[in-house]
Parts: structure tokens; C-alpha cells; sequence
């Protein structure tokens, strides 16, 4: 029997890369998987590779940075499911290379859209549902940005550190009302979009790992289902990085 065995979990961005991951690991231990994504084609996908392992899950299209399609999510993952127990905000974007003054406005809103608003809006709903249980357990996806620099990628350090921030205070809000909450921290992680990287560049980002390498989506799903679990059932308003070393130099 697996650790998630009776839950229904919820994951936005689950079409590829750690979304992915996470999702199919979820199903892997037990849970039925809400796939979210923004992307019809990765998350029906997503899907069927779950089902193909052997996994429940149906997929609901949602984009994140808008609050209606948030609360809509919620709501049918509840519908289908009957309650909503664990769910890992991880959708986001990385946005324009560019120096703070020469940040272009649409491009700050739009990631401040995504990667913070999103995971506030779904936090609120989801909570307002876990209410309903009596409790339940959200992972946010941050990044080794929530507590260093990206230069130039502002708007994505301004987000993950928010993220980070919202975290810790649900952590104290909710604790007494058995919702748990907690942040990962992600180095730079061997993704579809890492991949599309030239060998110069991305042999610099390994280098900046003492590890010697990039991370695996698998690793960090790992760690987001330890954080998701009762394993973890004393564990709230924190933030765990899984990044190889990168913010220790």
C-alpha cells in the first residue's frame, strides 16, 4: 500500500518537467491526481502516462493566473474526487533576461501573475476546501531564488521570495487547523527547457552546483512527497532546498 493510499492530490503544471514528476509519483503511491496544466496537449498526456503506470488521474485545464480558473479548479477536483487532501502549486515561468531597470512591465506582471499570484490563489481555494476535511497539506514550488539572487531575473527572485513568504505565514495560520504548508526550494533541474540550453551555458549552471551535476525532476518529487505525506506530519511553514549545494558557496 502506498503512503498516499485514500488521498486525492492536486498538482498545476503537471504536464512535464517536475509537475510531471510529481503527479506521477503522487499516483505511484496511491493518490488520485488532478493533472493541471495550461497546456490541453502535455496535461491529457500527463494523463495517460499516469493511467498507463497504473495510476488514477483526470486532467482539468486551468490557467493559474487567473483567480476563476483557480477556484473552478478546486471546485471540480472536489466533484470528481469528493475532497481535495494534498495539492503542490508548482506552475510557473522563469520570464525575460534583462537588468532590473530595463525590465519591461508586461514582463514583470505577467511572471508576478504566474508565479505569485497563482500560487496565492491557489492556496486560498485550496484551504478553503482542506477546511471542509479537516486538514490537508499544500507544497509550494519556490527555488534556490527564494533565498538568493537571480540577476537578471528579478521578477522571478521578487516571486519566489513571496512565495516563500506566503508559505511561512499559512504555516502559522493554519497549523492549528491540521493544514500544513510547506515551500521547496529547487537548484537548476535537468528539464525539457534546461535541455534546450547550448553546452557552454548549461555547463555553467552545473558548475555552480558543488554536486557536480543538475538535479532530476524525480529527485525533487521525492522530497515534495515526503513534504505531502504524514512522514512529514510535524513539519510546517518551512522551506527545504533540494539544490546541490548551490546556495551553501
Amino acid at each position: 500500500m502506498g503512503i498516499l493510499e485514500n488521498k486525492v492530490a492536486l498538482v498545476t503544471g503537471a504536464g512535464s518537467g517536475i509537475g510531471l514528476a510529481v503527479a506521477q509519483l503522487y499516483a505511484k503511491e496511491g493518490a488520485k491526481v488532478i493533472v493541471s496544466d495550461i497546456n490541453e496537449e502535455h496535461g491529457k498526456e500527463a494523463v495517460e502516462k499516469i493511467k498507463s503506470e497504473g495510476g488514477e488521474a483526470s486532467f482539468i485545464k486551468a490557467d493559474t493566473a487567473n483567480a476563476e480558473d483557480v477556484e473552478n479548479l478546486v471546485r471540480k477536483t472536489a466533484e470528481i474526487y469528493g475532497k481535495l487532501d494534498i495539492a503542490c502549486n508548482n506552475a510557473g515561468i522563469g520570464g525575460e533576461a534583462a537588468l532590473t531597470g530595463d525590465y519591461s512591465l508586461d514582463s514583470w506582471r505577467k511572471v508576478l501573475s504566474i508565479n505569485l499570484d497563482g500560487v496565492f490563489y491557489g492556496c486560498k481555494y485550496e484551504i478553503l476546501e482542506m477546511e471542509k476535511n479537516g486538514g490537508g497539506v499544500i507544497v509550494n514550488m519556490a527555488s534556490i531564488h527564494g533565498s538568493v539572487a537571480a540577476p537578471l531575473s528579478s521578477a522571478y527572485t521578487t516571486a519566489k521570495h513571496a512565495v516563500v513568504g506566503l508559505t511561512k505565514n499559512i504555516g502559522a495560520e493554519y497549523g492549528q487547523k491540521g493544514i500544513r504548508c510547506n515551500a521547496v526550494g529547487p537548484g537548476y533541474i535537468d528539464t525539457p527547457l534546461l535541455q534546450e540550453l547550448d553546452e557552454d551555458k548549461k555547463e555553467l549552471l552545473i558548475g555552480k552546483h558543488p554536486i557536480g551535476r543538475l538535479g532530476t525532476a524525480q529527485e525533487v518529487a521525492e522530497l515534495v512527497l515526503f513534504l505531502s505525506s504524514d512522514k512529514s506530519s510535524f513539519i510546517t511553514g518551512g522551506y527545504y532546498l533540494i539544490d546541490g549545494g548551490y546556495t551553501a558557496v
